[in-house]
């Protein structure tokens, strides 16, 4: 028997999970949720994750369900501000704020700047020169999160050739994934990222 993967590809943990049992050529039953038609908060799905998270796994009567720290943590706070400052102008048509996504901007520099200076360092993989499920986490997050960026470039942000340590590592990650298992798993992401240059 296999593994049962719940999973909504628009969850990136659910697309790193998808992802390294691909790579890793580990049975499972594909078990797809939707979140957008809330099936995640179904009775049925509840006796999997009581949660009611994204991804699952069943094997058996074992479950494993996903609870994201970062909510729980104190001062984490709520992520969808930057979100906000971001998608309200590009649905009524009008350009983002710069001053508004300064901070927002200067935050994720930082940030990078972390991955790169003391993840990354000068190896290929953020744990070494073997690639592990968290280079499929951290790639995962950080397209998600760049999707977003990329939504900035009328306040000038640039693109990922500004950061080449990064492009270089998410090509490594996605090489060594194999491209069309990473690409098949992302092509819901990447469809909604062209109709959002659109906008």
């Amino acid at each position: 028997m296999s593994v049962k993967i719940f999973y909504d590809v628009l969850s990136h943990p659910a697309r790193s999970v998808l992802m390294f049992v691909r790579a890793n050529k580990i049975p499972y039953t594909p078990c797809p949720i939707a979140i957008r038609k809330s099936e995640h908060q179904s009775k049925e799905y509840a006796a999997v994750s009581p949660m009611m998270k994204i991804p699952a796994m069943q094997d058996g009567e074992f479950k494993l369900t996903e609870r994201y720290g970062s909510t729980t943590l104190p001062g984490a706070g709520d992520t969808c501000a930057p979100k906000i400052l971001v998608i309200f102008p590009r649905m009524t048509g009008t350009p983002p704020d710069p001053a508004a996504l300064a901070p927002d901007i200067q935050r994720m520099e930082e940030t990078l700047d972390n991955l790169e200076k003391h993840f990354l360092q000068e190896k290929p993989f953020l744990c070494g020169y073997d690639i592990s499920i968290a280079d499929l986490f951290g790639v995962n997050e950080f397209v998600a999160a760049f999707d977003l960026v990329i939504q900035v470039e009328p306040c000038g942000y640039g693109t990922l050739d500004r950061r080449p340590k990064l492009k270089a590592w998410i090509g490594r990650v996605r090489e060594h994934v194999q491209p069309e298992i990473f690409d098949d798993v992302s092509q819901l992401m990447y469809r909604l990222a062209k109709a959002k240059q659109k906008l």
